[in-house]
């Protein structure tokens, strides 16, 4: 009997510490935005082992009551719901955040959660201009806190041995980078300005931007072609685009960007351009070339390397053909590694407490995103503009250097010293 006593204590006790360690490995994390792409981060982290989704912030409390019951179905559990990230942000017991709210609000949330202790998770693009990337890259590192960014083919098979094969010089010297993003969108006509509707904060939806009447047009997508809200296509599907040519082409900022485009084929609410060409120039010579095409086309979506000894060429999903030199046969393909999951790595890397297991750190992201900056900006100036990557601002330009930041709206204010 007491033999059987003491291993029933020792297996207790066993049981009990491995239940202990559990739960002190368990990430708490909290969703701020639960639209397209937050509802898309609920399906995604509810798989992930050990990770649970705590909180909630959205501004429209019937996305936010949706997409709980949809956590709750899963779980058996119900997320805290707030519609102000500060009081989610002031919980000592949430360990992470993601951030997939509208643009303008990106890099202020992620500062915020950072400079209360929470790792974060900031969908692309992640800022709304220049200025207040930099400023989220120097919250990450003053706080040393484990920082994504949601340019999600970096953890895809395909694309990363691609890159592997770049790096590695299968086709040489890189010099040019080409990408076409196709994608069809009719007019978003004209919607009359209104009253808000009830279950929507529109002070906090609108936070670091001008305050401004309510429309349909700006809740909750078409904020995209807002500029005091999006950034366009260049930056809402573009950025992915440019983020793997900058990546396989190991390149940073330009020192020269043009733009040209329009808004053709109707006329509506919108402001950015539907159409756009876009060359960025870097130091050493070489070039990145973009086409986005908002009307119709029978094009495909793509990539393309151009090197000293050869071609590759890469489709939407990433599968990638390599030509060298005048060969007129493809290369045999070559064997990818599986895709990881996103989530599961930044999960990954915030146990570890290891920025550098991540395959999208934040600071990969804000070049990315600041290449859609540049787009825009010379787009909008309608002439080209050199840039100095090391002080991060244009060569003598007054008018180019006002648009890398912007007039923030009291108490929604992106600091300069974070």
């Amino acid at each position: 009997m007491p033999d059987f006593n003491r291993r029933s204590f020792l297996l207790a006790a066993s049981t009990a510490a491995q239940a202990w360690a559990g739960a002190n490995d368990r990430l708490r994390v909290a969703i701020v935005g639960v639209g397209s792409r937050g509802s898309a981060h609920i399906k995604e982290i509810l798989p992930v082992a050990n990770v649970e989704i705590a909180a909630l912030v959205e501004v429209d409390n019937a996305r936010a009551e949706a997409a709980s019951q949809v956590i709750f179905q899963q779980t058996g559990k119900r997320p805290v719901i707030e519609s102000d990230m500060r009081r989610v942000f002031d919980d000592k017991s949430i360990d992470a955040v993601t951030v997939a709210t509208t643009n303008h609000w990106h890099s202020l949330a992620g500062i915020w959660a950072m400079q209360a202790g929470k790792d974060v998770y900031v969908e692309k693009p992640v800022s709304h201009n220049i200025f207040e990337g930099r400023k989220l890259v120097e919250a990450a590192r003053k706080y040393k806190r484990v920082a994504a960014g949601g340019t999600q083919r970096r953890w895809w098979g395909r694309f990363r041995k691609a890159v592997e094969l770049l790096h590695a010089g299968v086709i040489g010297d890189i010099y040019q980078g080409n990408f076409f993003f196709p994608c069809s969108r009719d007019s978003i006509g004209f919607k009359p300005v209104k009253e808000p509707p009830a279950n929507l904060n529109w002070d906090l939806w609108v936070g670091p931007a001008p305050m401004q009447p309510y429309h349909e047009n700006l809740v909750h997508y078409n904020w995209h072609w807002f500029w005091d809200f999006g950034n366009g296509e260049l930056g809402n599907n573009g950025i992915h685009l440019i983020d793997i040519l900058r990546w396989g082409m190991k390149q940073k900022l330009p020192v020269a960007v043009r733009s040209t485009g329009g808004r053709f084929g109707y006329q509506d609410q919108a402001q950015t351009p539907n159409t756009q060409n876009v060359t960025w120039t870097f130091a050493n010579g070489s070039i990145i070339n973009a086409q986005l095409r908002g009307l119709y086309t029978a094009e495909p979506m793509s990539w393309d390397f151009f090197g000293s000894k050869g071609h590759l060429h890469m489709k939407a999903d990433g599968q990638f053909q390599i030509l060298l030199g005048r060969n007129k046969t493809l290369e045999p393909e070559v064997e990818s590694p599986r895709n990881l999951d996103h989530f599961a790595n930044f999960a990954d890397a915030v146990r570890a407490r290891d920025p550098k297991l991540l395959h999208a750190e934040i600071e990969e992201t804000y070049l990315s995103t600041a290449l859609c900056h540049l787009g825009n900006i010379s787009h909008r100036l309608k002439r080209e503009l050199r840039f100095d990557p090391d002080a991060a601002q244009f060569v003598n330009d007054k008018e180019a250097d006002a648009m890398l930041t912007r007039p923030y709206r009291a108490p929604y204010v992106v600091p300069e010293r974070v």
